[in-house]
């Protein structure tokens, strides 16, 4: 019985970690997050895949100990290039080498939304349906949510913290 006890309560602990390191993380980017107005609208272009290719991420799955001897896995990006000229490109992950190979096999089209962004020399390819407004609108509502789940389980932990510690004085 103690040793679930114990497992419970590391476990508590480090959720709490995550979630403080979660309502840290949304607040940054509610913060920094660009205005609806810091885009331009290009259009929306039709893309073509080219090619997969291996990338090499940051580990972010397993165990500790496996992050430690792995700390890089592979992906597979498929690359797309915009049909007409305009040069924009685009990439997304496929599951697997087999799979990002018969996209490009199928040469099936994709609509994307280019937004570009203003005072810099860059782009974002967007849903089609989406535009700024409704893309910026649907990053706030993401870190809002992680910001209020987090905080409520902050508080959750905390409430049965303040119920512990009160049995446990009424107790002594």
């Amino acid at each position: 019985m103690r040793g679930w006890k114990e497992l419970v309560r590391s476990m508590g602990l480090v959720l709490l970690f995550v979630a403080g390191l979660s309502c840290c993380l949304s607040v940054k980017n509610l913060l920094t997050e660009r205005p609806p107005d810091s885009y331009e609208d290009k259009g929306i272009y039709c893309f073509v895949p080219y090619q997969v290719l291996p990338v090499q991420v940051k580990n972010m799955t397993g165990t500790a100990r496996s992050r430690r001897m792995n700390p890089t896995r592979t992906v597979y990006k498929v690359y797309y290039r915009a049909v007409g000229g305009s040069g924009y490109r685009w990439e997304d992950e496929a599951v697997s080498k087999t799979a990002g190979q018969k996209i490009v096999e199928e040469k099936a089209a994709v609509e994307r939304r280019v937004l570009g962004i203003r005072g810099e020399n860059a782009y974002i390819a967007i849903e089609p349906e989406l535009d700024a407004e409704s893309y910026t609108a649907g990053l706030r509502r993401r870190y809002q949510r992680v910001l209020i789940l987090s905080a409520a389980y902050i508080l959750a932990w905390l409430t049965a913290q303040g119920v512990l510690l009160g049995r446990h004085a009424l107790r002594s």
